[in-house]
């Protein structure tokens, strides 16, 4: 490598003044000389004696018009474009090895960029197709007590007072959906009975006015006009009664209101988050809950009620909001669970988690930046692979330019090697996606398909990040191969420095290794706070306990339980409105030792009977449990409540009235030790347990695993023999509680797989530079061994450079992976440290994978005879 050169300002003058044809070779002899003089004679003579000689040659080898010049070929011409691929293909044929680890780091990294870009389009197209989809609004509340709650229902009657009042809105209309409802179809003597998860929901007319499901059969203007009529899908129709057919047939709902079909929709599109299939007229909900359908409810919210607005053209948001104040004035005037009302656009109801949304613009956000990372981990493997390999080509591309080859030749020689490999990866990353999709489906919960033909965006997609790849990945070495010096290429006096030299290929294994340890830190952090939050001790017994739905009278209800109590391998069962931790939860504002006014806070109600604590393993850390009784007489509160009324201890409690939800009256009789009633994302709430047996909806039953399946089958026996009209269903509570993390769980499956590929391509790049180097210090190996280095010591000459790469990748890493899950543990109350270890473990990771990759090539080369390493010297 020459450590000296000549003055800048005569070779850039010589430059200047030669002849483009011989430049090159003459610059490289000039430079071979002054290497020559700088050792001769040193660097001040050397320098006079370059200048000396640059001059002598200007003259002669000036520019100057030629009387005859050779045609150049067009560099895209036809012939040279099949000349470009004809020499690609050969050049790959006879490098498998540099061919097949790129390929497969290019085809891993663009068949996740695939499915990200299928899943982040899916998702960003929810209910787009709705005409006027821009001023289509949810009206959602703000409930502002100690802190606030957020939710995506109304007050009942908001939605008709505000049609009624103003005209902003071309159309308004309310609905609410129950979701699990038990859908009955009797066809002559046979009931089939079915469970619809979606559930059933009672929508205004209006409602189809503002979403556009277009209907196959029937009328909108009366097909949900009567009471107990209703309009179902295609799908639920041939569901029923095996036709789309079905107009005037009848079925019953939830085993007590009979309905009659009006009018049948085409199948919903899977981009909407309007769930419901069955649409059952709105007036027919005072059947179902008076309560929720009465125009005077505006005491509470339930969760099933909605309300949406289709605003007219030019109605601002903020005109529209200003004037909703005034009904909490008028109706809410005393409560201090202050609501505010605000207007969520449709397109934001997707992905807004506050209020329900399903998928989160930051996972999505997330997700791209991952398979941009893969992307680039893969074009910088293979960057690296490429410069690595082009002292290989050195002697070609010498002969290619001595025999009149142009740079921009070269260069686009190189580029479509480059596209090859890419079009080969592409072709393949769509035939892995092809076999992937349907387990991708399914993890995800959607249905997308793979259709080129249809799917403009994704064919589009795919072809610009072809190109993208292509010129990322192929721009670099096709420069480096361009700008060879055909003397030294010939000579095989070609260094490092001229291929690229060993920094950039530092700089792009430290990148790629980088990127590896920010998804490795992710994937350790995400997966702690799941065992964290799955793990630790929340406060009661959730381990074989089992979940059974109520739909019976209360009598019968208790009927049932005695029963339950007597089957071998139940230890306890207790009559409730749900577990300890739910995310069906009951709120409500109380009023304390006999205040005229409403406390600040709103509390959790959970209705059960004496045998709840017991079931559930609650502890009573002040007074004593309730006793039985069918309505409320006593109640239990947690710590969280006492601390709530900022209270000296929370023994103050005991003995003091308490009253919620309007008319439930009792004394507080005990105070039990804070358990976590949600997830780990929310803070412990104040709970009240009292008894209430109008407002059980499920059993509990805790049993002995020693004998489960005999104990399920005689569950089942004695709850399908009380309840002959329902379907038979249970949920283990551990699996109910897993369910508050599934967003966190899909999570960390993907990071898992992401960052296991990255490391993979990195390896694979490991593998590609170990086999360089052992090719390239054959005879370096050779004499140390034929001088006494053990192998031990030739391993440490391949090991050193990786492990210092990658502990200073890790020093890029660290940091940035200490930032991104800092802000991802803060959606949780109660989540883990990020402690030293967390970062320690992902380097022992990577540094351990490495060092497996570059073992596997180097201990051959360690261990080979180096009498025929040195045979050919």
């Amino acid at each position: 490598m020459m450590r000296y050169f000549p003055p800048r300002w005569i070779t850039a003058l010589f430059r200047w003044f030669a002849d483009p044809d011989t430049l090159e070779e003459t610059e490289g002899d000039l430079l071979e000389m002054y290497a020559y003089w700088v050792g001769a004679v040193g660097l001040r003579k050397a320098r006079w004696k370059y200048i000396f000689t640059v001059v002598r040659l200007l003259r002669p080898f000036a520019k100057h018009k030629r009387s005859k010049e050779y045609p150049q070929p067009f560099l895209f011409s036809h012939a040279m474009i099949r000349n470009y691929f004809k020499i690609a293909f050969r050049n790959l044929r006879q490098n498998k090895a540099y061919a097949i680890i790129n390929v497969s780091g290019l085809m891993l990294g663009i068949t996740c960029a695939m499915l990200i870009f299928m899943l982040v389009k899916y998702h960003l197209g929810f209910d787009r197709f709705h005409s006027k989809s821009d001023h289509i609004y949810r009206i959602v509340t703000e409930m502002h007590r100690d802190d606030i709650a957020y939710v995506g229902s109304v007050p009942s009657p908001l939605g008709k007072v505000f049609r009624n009042d103003y005209t902003f809105a071309e159309k308004v209309a309310r609905i609410a959906s129950f979701n699990e409802q038990l859908i009955s179809v009797k066809t002559g003597n046979e009931v089939r009975k079915f469970k619809e998860e979606e559930g059933v929901a009672f929508a205004e007319t209006e409602y189809f006015d503002i979403f556009n499901f277009p209907l196959s059969e029937g009328d909108y203007e009366t097909a949900l006009a009567e009471p107990n009529s209703v309009i179902v899908t295609e799908r639920i129709a041939k569901k029923y009664f095996g036709s789309t057919h079905v107009i005037n047939k009848t079925f019953r709902f939830d085993n007590r209101i009979d309905v009659t079909i009006k009018g049948v929709l085409r199948d919903l599109p899977e981009t909407t988050d309007q769930k419901a299939e069955i649409f059952v007229s709105y007036p027919t909900l005072k059947q179902y809950n008076d309560w929720l359908a009465s125009d005077d409810s505006w005491g509470g919210i339930q969760s099933s009620m909605q309300c949406y607005v289709r605003l007219r053209p030019g109605i601002a948001v903020s005109e529209v909001e200003k004037v909703f104040p005034a009904y909490v004035k008028r109706y809410r005037p005393e409560s201090k669970n202050v609501h505010h009302y605000k207007l969520q656009p449709l397109s934001d109801i997707h992905f807004n988690a506050r209020y329900g949304g399903t998928m989160e613009k930051r996972n999505l956000w997330i997700l791209s930046v991952i398979g941009t990372f893969l992307i680039i981990t893969a074009c910088v493997n293979f960057i690296n692979l490429a410069t690595a390999q082009t002292l290989k080509l050195s002697k070609e591309v010498g002969v290619r330019k001595v025999l009149g080859s142009g740079r921009g030749q070269l260069f686009w020689q190189f580029i479509a090697q480059t596209s090859l490999i890419t079009g080969i990866a592409t072709l393949a990353s769509v035939l892995i996606t092809m076999l992937v999709l349907p387990y991708f489906n399914q993890l995800f919960e959607t249905r997308i398909r793979l259709d080129f033909l249809s799917d403009w965006q994704l064919f589009v997609f795919l072809a610009g990040l072809m190109v993208l790849v292509t010129l990322f990945a192929g721009s670099y070495p096709g420069l480096i191969i361009a700008r060879f010096q055909p003397i030294m290429a010939l000579k095989g006096k070609l260094s490092q420095q001229n291929i690229g030299g060993f920094n950039t290929r530092r700089a792009l294994i430290i990148t790629q290794f980088a990127i590896s340890q920010i998804l490795i830190i992710g994937m350790i952090v995400i997966a702690k706070q799941m065992h964290y939050s799955q793990q630790s001790d929340l406060g009661f017994v959730k381990d074989a306990v089992v979940m059974l739905p109520i739909a019976s009278e209360p009598g019968a209800a208790k009927t049932v339980k005695n029963q339950l109590q007597q089957i071998a391998g139940v230890e306890n069962v207790s009559l409730c409105f749900d577990a300890p931790a739910s995310d069906n939860n009951w709120g409500t504002t109380p009023y304390y030792d006999n205040r005229s006014e409403e406390e600040a806070f709103r509390i959790t109600m959970r209705p059960a009977d004496q045998d709840y604590v017991k079931t559930f393993g609650l502890k009573v850390l002040a007074g004593r449990n309730i006793f039985p009784s069918d309505t409320t007489r006593e109640f239990l509160v947690n710590e969280t409540f006492a601390r709530k009324l900022n209270l000296a201890s929370s023994t103050e409690v005991l003995g003091k009235q308490l009253r919620v939800n309007g008319n439930m009256t009792g004394l507080i009789v005990g105070v039990i030790k804070d358990f976590h009633d949600t997830s780990f994302h929310e803070d412990i709430n104040p709970i009240c347990i009292s008894s209430a047996s109008d407002r059980y909806a499920s059993y509990a039953v805790k049993i002995n695993l020693g004998n489960m399946p005999a104990t399920m089958a005689a569950i089942e026996k004695v709850w399908s023999k009380t309840h002959p009209d329902e379907i038979y269903e249970y949920e283990f509570l551990n699996d109910q509680i897993a369910s508050f993390y599934d967003t966190e769980a899909l999570m960390l499956t993907l990071i898992q797989i992401f960052s296991s590929i990255a490391v993979f391509i990195g390896c694979l790049g490991l593998y590609g530079l170990v086999s360089f180097m052992a090719v390239q210090k054959t005879k370096e190996i050779g004499i140390r061994k034929v001088l006494g280095s053990s192998i031990n010591q030739i391993l440490w000459i391949f090991g050193k450079e990786f492990v210092l790469l990658i502990v200073f990748a890790f020093c890029i890493a660290a940091p940035v992976a200490w930032w991104l899950m800092r802000g991802w543990l803060k959606d949780f109350k109660f989540r883990i440290e990020l402690g030293a270890w967390i970062f320690a473990l992902s380097i022992f990771i990577t540094l351990g994978i490495a060092a497996l990759t570059v073992l596997f090539k180097s201990f051959r080369a360690a261990t080979m005879d180096p009498v025929k390493s040195l045979r050919n010297e």
